[in-house]
């Protein structure tokens, strides 16, 4: 069982973090301060402990960066307590049930943040990474990680595809100061990782 930390924090916004499940899934909140509004990303696992987290964080929706087992887990359980669930159409079928669904270059609220999505296709075909305006917060789901991008031998995955998505939807758009905030282990900066992108692509994985 993770710790609830806030990890993040500045005039606007704060970003908290607890890790859950079998696969060490980072579960982040995003709240606005002004507001005290709040959005969930991943609902993987241990749903008590997230709808605990959902109550006094403020937690009025979740959004999946991706629709695999491990990220989805509490998906029926935070529906079922009144929160709104969104995902990719491209991934809604890997979900047990959905609210609404996400489309690439839209903005979400939260309070007085404005959230961006950017499809980022590759680990499954519908994943999602969400900017945070105004910030340099990232959060990147299985997309991309400290050290290279997410695993690509599942079905409908492919290599060719993440390596597209990183390097044109987030390399190439993304100040280097940009904090990557993945869905497991460790978070990493753009401009830590954008050097290293060859090298993913030379030894294929």
């Amino acid at each position: 069982m993770g710790q609830l930390e806030k990890i993040w924090s500045d005039a606007v916004a704060e970003v908290h973090q607890i890790v859950v499940g079998p696969m060490d899934n980072n579960v982040y909140i995003l709240r606005c301060r002004r507001t005290g509004d709040a959005m969930l990303i991943d609902a993987a696992n241990e749903h008590e402990e997230l709808l605990e987290i959902c109550r006094s964080l403020g937690v009025n929706q979740v959004v999946e960066t991706h629709g695999h087992w491990d990220h989805i887990q509490a998906v029926p359980a935070v529906r079922e307590a009144g929160i709104s669930v969104a995902v990719t159409s491209a991934d809604a079928g890997m979900l047990p049930s959905y609210d609404l669904i996400l489309d690439d270059d839209e903005l979400l609220s939260v309070g007085d943040l404005r959230i961006k999505t950017l499809a980022t296709p590759g680990h499954t075909p519908g994943s999602i990474c969400f900017a945070v305006e105004g910030t340099n917060l990232l959060f990147t789901g299985d997309t991309l990680f400290p050290g290279g991008p997410g695993n690509t031998s599942f079905e409908n995955a492919d290599f060719d595809t993440i390596i597209e998505s990183i390097d044109r939807r987030i390399f190439a758009r993304f100040d280097p100061g940009t904090l990557v905030l993945p869905g497991h282990g460790t978070s990493t900066t753009v401009g830590d990782e954008a050097p290293h992108l060859q090298e993913w692509v030379d030894r294929g994985w």
